[in-house]
């Protein structure tokens, strides 16, 4: 059997064994491990094993994840997100869908300090739900914006799944950062667009809430003073070059401690909590990475990726056909698995492939994103609807899929602007 087969081979048994239940990161080291072993030799294959998780254990430059982590779990913990609710409540929860659209802001606020989709819609679910059913607004219009809003944790920077592609593709954290910028303030436009439209038609979705004075707005505007804090300085200090990617987490972690206890919003039970999710996501994280070196080294050994991109690149059809099919197996792919989990698993197979197409590597990473991220609301997986459901089990589970099914077409009108206007991604990274 020539090696190429042997990888295509262990690419289906992996899958198999993530079917079956398997954890990603242990799927992938099993598949890598024995696939160098049959490529190479046993040696090889225990040196990998070895040499590979120390690599990625002890490396300095993923000190990043657990201190961008830490940083969104204390902000959360210490009260931030109920006074980012508060503010965008103030100035927005006058309007049609006020309420609706003052979730999906939240959601982009504390997805500028938390990283991560999911515990974007958890923390929103816990906030925005009782408010929803207070003003008595439709099932699916509230369940939906709190689970759509949950999938800009993931292209917001600070990311944590934009961190995990930086390391595993080598390219610089900030560039990616810049380049998802641009694309989650439009992608938060045009969801909050949707909520008005959507509440001119029929009123009855979401009513309006109460009206606030220009006072109380103006004073409202202390509630995103913290938040604007930490990204600043996270986002600031790296664009400046004050910061590598692991010193502004670590920025970012003290800033937040340090409001936290000037607060007096951190008790002791926080702060044990705060350190061992942190621990926990850190570690599932690293793990994950490790199996997906692993994996990708067996992979280049067996040459699948080469031989996959020098067949694309022959073939008599636009370059651009074959990305819709590459964004198509990622929606896909989305639907099915944890969008980290996916784009961990086939980044080693198909980054080849769009470097020998010729796909800037920042706008393709961004573009992934936004397509896997998608899948977090589209069945039959769907992390973030299900989240939320626990937090409105009155609500059927198919109410929410529908309810945040109308949002997809904000995904499509920009996954399509970038595939249009590659600049909406190139443009801050290409000015620094």
């Amino acid at each position: 059997m020539s090696a190429t087969m042997i990888g295509v081979l262990g690419f289906a048994i992996m899958f198999l064994m993530m079917l079956l239940g398997l954890p990603i990161a242990l799927a992938m080291m099993l598949v890598g491990a024995v696939g160098v072993a049959m490529v190479l030799t046993t040696d090889a294959a225990v040196h990998l094993l070895s040499s590979n998780v120390w690599d990625q254990f002890s490396s300095y430059g993923l000190t990043v994840v657990p201190l961008f982590v830490l940083m969104g779990q204390i902000a959360y913990r210490s009260g931030v997100t109920e006074r980012l609710y508060s503010t965008a409540y103030t100035w927005f929860g006058r309007m049609p869908g006020g309420i609706a659209g003052t979730t999906v802001l939240a959601s982009m606020g504390f997805s500028a300090i938390s990283g991560s989709n999911s515990a974007t819609a958890a923390t929103m679910g816990t906030v925005a739900m009782p408010e929803m059913r207070k003003y008595k607004y439709d099932g699916g219009l509230s369940t939906g914006s709190v689970a759509i809003g949950g999938t800009l944790g993931a292209i917001i920077p600070p990311s944590v799944l934009l961190i995990v592609i930086a390391v595993q593709t080598e390219q610089s954290v900030l560039r990616l950062f810049l380049g998802s910028l641009l694309p989650g303030l439009i992608l938060t436009t045009l969801f909050v667009l949707t909520i008005f439209l959507l509440c001119r038609r029929k009123p009855e979705l979401g009513p309006a809430g109460p009206a606030t004075t220009l006072r109380e707005k103006l004073l409202g505007l202390t509630g995103v003073i913290e938040a604007l804090i930490l990204f600043s300085i996270v986002i600031g200090g790296l664009y400046m070059g004050w910061f590598t990617p692991s010193e502004a987490g670590a920025a970012g972690a003290f800033g937040a401690l340090l409001m936290a206890l000037v607060r007096r919003k951190l008790s002791w039970r926080a702060a044990v909590d705060c350190m061992s999710e942190t621990m926990r996501i850190s570690a599932m994280v690293l793990l994950l990475l490790t199996g997906a070196v692993m994996f990708g080294r067996f992979l280049a050994i067996s040459r699948l990726p080469f031989e996959l991109a020098e067949w694309a690149s022959a073939l008599p059809v636009a370059p651009e056909l074959i990305l819709v099919v590459l964004l198509l197996i990622y929606l896909l792919g989305g639907m099915l698995m944890d969008a980290l989990g996916f784009l961990v698993v086939t980044l080693p197979i198909f980054f080849p492939l769009a470097a020998v197409l010729g796909f800037d590597p920042i706008w393709f990473t961004v573009l992934l994103t936004l397509v896997t991220s998608l899948g977090s609301v589209t069945p039959p997986v769907g992390v973030n609807v299900f989240i939320v459901s626990s937090f409105a089990p009155e609500v059927p589970i198919q109410t929410i899929f529908k309810g945040a099914g109308v949002f997809i077409i904000s995904y499509i009108v920009l996954i399509a602007a970038i595939i249009a206007f590659p600049a909406i991604v190139l443009a801050l990274p290409t000015s620094m």
